[in-house]
Formats: C-alpha cells, sequence, structure tokens
C-alpha cells in the first residue's frame, strides 16, 4: 500500500476549472480567525500517537471532499484545548482576555449567574490549556463539559432544553433551544448551544474553517498521523497573502470517517501553536442516553435565562431610543458589524471612530494614566491618516487612531496602516 507523502499541492485549487473541482474548491479553508473566535500547530506530537500509518494515496480535492461529505452523526471523546495568542498582562496579573467583562459573563459581576454563563466560559477558552469532554447523538443531544481541576461546568442539550450548570457555584441556568437561534443541524452546530462554544472541538473548527479559498492559499496532503488512537491523514494549509500573520493551519483527518480530529494554527511569527484543539480520546458508537439528562442537584440555584433575556430585551428596547442619534456608528452597516475590506486571509475589520480616540499618556489625571497604560502595551505608529496605537498579539492585531476608528485582523502591522491611509 503507497505511502501518502507531502507532495500533493493545489495551488488555487482548480487547474481544470471542472464543476467538480469547483464545488469542492468552494470547502478550501483560509481560517475565520476571529472565531474566535476566532481561532480556535507545531504541536502535533502532543496527541499523535507514535509513528505515521502506510495509508492509501489521496490529493488534497480529495481529501477536502472527505470532510464535507463526513456525516457522522453520533461521538464521545476528550478534547484538549490549548489557546497561546500571546495575549497582553494587565496589571495586577490578568489577561487582556478578560478586559471589559471582569471574566464574570452575563450577569451582575461576582453573580453566581455570571459564573454560568456560556460567554463567560468562552472567555476562559480564549488562554490556557483546558480540558472538555464533549458527546454527541444526533442534532438534538450534545453535552460539553469544561473540566477543571475544582469544579466542572457543563452544557447539555436535549431537545428543546439547553441546561448549563456550574459545580463551583452550584448555578443552573435553564434555557430554550430555539431562544439560541436555530443555526444548523448536526453535532457541528447544534441549535442549543450558544455560538462561541459550538466551535470547541476540531471537527466544529475545521468546517468553519473550511471555505472558499480562491486564489490565497495553498494545501498540501502532508503525509499521516495517529490521533487518539487513529489513523488520519494530515491537511496543511498555508495562505499565499504574505501579509497574513497566520503561518499554517494543519487538520488532522480521520482515515476512515473524514472527521477532523485535530486542529492546529501556527503564526508566522513561529514558536508554539497559537491554537491547539484536538481529541486525546474519541469513540464514534452511540453515547449512553444518560449522558443528555440532567437534573439540577439539591440546593442548586435555578436561573430561567428565557425570562432573562426577555427582560433585558424590554430595558433594551427603552435604551435604544435615546441611542439612535448617536455618533460614532458609521462605519457600521445597518447595524450587522463592522465593514471588511480586503479579502481572504488579510481582510481587516473597520469601525468608523467618533472622533474621540484614546487618551495620552502626558494628559494629566486618570486620563494620562490610562494613557500611558495603553503605551506601554501598544506601539505608536503614524502614517498619513495621522496617529494612533497597533495593540498586538502573535495572530491579531489592531489600529487604533486618534480619532478612534479601529482597524482589526489577523495581518502585520504595516497592512493595518496601509488599510488607514487607504481610506483618508
Amino acid at each position: 500500500m503507497p505511502r501518502n507523502e507531502p507532495t500533493e499541492v493545489t495551488d488555487g485549487w482548480d487547474g481544470g476549472r471542472s464543476p467538480r473541482r469547483r464545488k469542492a474548491a468552494r470547502y478550501a479553508v483560509p481560517v475565520a480567525v476571529a472565531g474566535v473566535a476566532a481561532a480556535t500547530i507545531g504541536l502535533v506530537p502532543a496527541f499523535a500517537g507514535s509513528g505515521s500509518p502506510d495509508l492509501p494515496k489521496i490529493s488534497a480535492q480529495e481529501l477536502i471532499a472527505k470532510i464535507a461529505k463526513s456525516d457522522v452523526q453520533q461521538l464521545s471523546g476528550t478534547v484538549r484545548v490549548t489557546t497561546d495568542l500571546g495575549l497582553p498582562s494587565l496589571p495586577g496579573g490578568g489577561s487582556a482576555a478578560a478586559f471589559g467583562g471582569d471574566g464574570q459573563g452575563d450577569g451582575p459581576k461576582g453573580s453566581d449567574e455570571a459564573s454560568a454563563s456560556p460567554q463567560n466560559k468562552l472567555m476562559e477558552l480564549a488562554s490556557g490549556t483546558h480540558t472538555l469532554r464533549v458527546a454527541a447523538d444526533g442534532p438534538d443531544k450534545q453535552r460539553l463539559s469544561i473540566v477543571d481541576k475544582a469544579a466542572e461546568y457543563s452544557i447539555i442539550h436535549n431537545g428543546d432544553q439547553v441546561w448549563a450548570y456550574d459545580s463551583g457555584s452550584n448555578t443552573a441556568v435553564r434555557s430554550t433551544a430555539d431562544a439560541h437561534g436555530k443555526d444548523g443541524r448536526g453535532h457541528h452546530g447544534p441549535k442549543g448551544l450558544p455560538k462561541g462554544l459550538k466551535n470547541a472541538t476540531p471537527q466544529d473548527l475545521a468546517k468553519e474553517a473550511l471555505k472558499a479559498a480562491e486564489d490565497t492559499t495553498s494545501v498540501t496532503v502532508d503525509g499521516t498521523a495517529r490521533v487518539a488512537g487513529r489513523d488520519a491523514y494530515q491537511l496543511l494549509i498555508k495562505p499565499k497573502q504574505s501579509a497574513s500573520t497566520v503561518g499554517s493551519i494543519r487538520v488532522a483527518v480521520d482515515a476512515d470517517n473524514g472527521v477532523p480530529l485535530k486542529f492546529t494554527l501556527t503564526p508566522k511569527s513561529g514558536g508554539a501553536a497559537a491554537i491547539d484543539v484536538g481529541y486525546t480520546n474519541v469513540d464514534f458508537a452511540k453515547p449512553a442516553a444518560g449522558s443528555f439528562s440532567f437534573t439540577p442537584p439539591k440546593g442548586a440555584k435555578v436561573v430561567d435565562a428565557d425570562k432573562e433575556r426577555a427582560k433585558a430585551g424590554r430595558q433594551h428596547g427603552k435604551d435604544i431610543k435615546g441611542f439612535k442619534d448617536r455618533k460614532g456608528l458609521e462605519g457600521l452597516k445597518g447595524g450587522d458589524g463592522p465593514n471588511i475590506i480586503g479579502k481572504g486571509w488579510t481582510s481587516i475589520a473597520t469601525i468608523k471612530g467618533s472622533g474621540s480616540g484614546l487618551p495620552a499618556g502626558k494628559e494629566k489625571g486618570a486620563a494620562g494614566d490610562a494613557g500611558a497604560f495603553l503605551d506601554s502595551i501598544g506601539q505608536k505608529v503614524t502614517g498619513s491618516f495621522g496617529s494612533g496605537r497597533v495593540f498586538s498579539t502573535r495572530l491579531v492585531n489592531a489600529l487604533i487612531t486618534d480619532n478612534g476608528t479601529v482597524y482589526v485582523g489577523a495581518v502585520d502591522k504595516q497592512a493595518l496602516i496601509d488599510a488607514a491611509n487607504a481610506a483618508k
């Protein structure tokens, strides 16, 4: 049986431009870096077993098609998530990952409800190493647990019911699946899970990343590996656009069923992986029915999230009346989000400023102190646009001009300055 060697490189995917290849090309992958987020490596040995299995030769297009056709509905296993975005440390030792939310999610700061918020838990996955236990049985039953040393946090989706439970605070949050939006079927995008936590497994990240590549991406089938005891092909993706901060993405794909077992993103700057998500063990048998049952423990505080959401919506309706005439939202199209300029790996999100930028370190009082702190974590830059600060991580960089306009993307500093100059 011939061994699959790292020689199957596609350049722009579709040399012959056949309909079949054009269809496969839709699944080529510039990563959706912010998805993470973001996200979501050169740490293959952390999950791969010893040796590289001999597997039949396969092209990049065929392997992508195999991922796209994969329809595994049942599985259970353990996932290890390691994220090292190089976020700056804040005074007191905190990370910028929690900046703006105090790590407390949606509820009142420090409240039990906040500790059980899925959004809060998503922020925790933005740095460090975490262990997840996952299970799925079709589109209507999923369970995801974040296992910590002192506590465990779980989200359980069963039919039209979703529970989130934090054992540390003994708090359970109950909601209906439809309240989270009907945004897909199957365990890759269960309608009952909050958006960010749906992208917590290798197959979720790979599916999210399989977007149209056009001519911006080079793809290689780079040998084979053993991951979580399974034979796998390794798909290696590299951006052609030099301004991208992404060095490569490596996806280990189950040779039997096409399920991505490991997702690895390495920055162009090198070093450890920025995002490393992989199964340490996985079973494609039907999980036990009890995996998706949940009853709040005795004494647990139970929060009705649907009622809280409705209450917040009513308050938002009142607030928005006084919000409509505010300036500083010119960069948003219909309130749907930031404008996107560029394409592929070098896309940059922009939000036009209101004219009031960040404080400068030379100012007096609290504004000066804030400016001095920002100067310590950001780099002053100038151009025909004026001046501003660039805030950098290992993967995503952001330019905030002195008039408050924001340019952010997985691109280098010069690309942000060029975008600001062009928009002048």
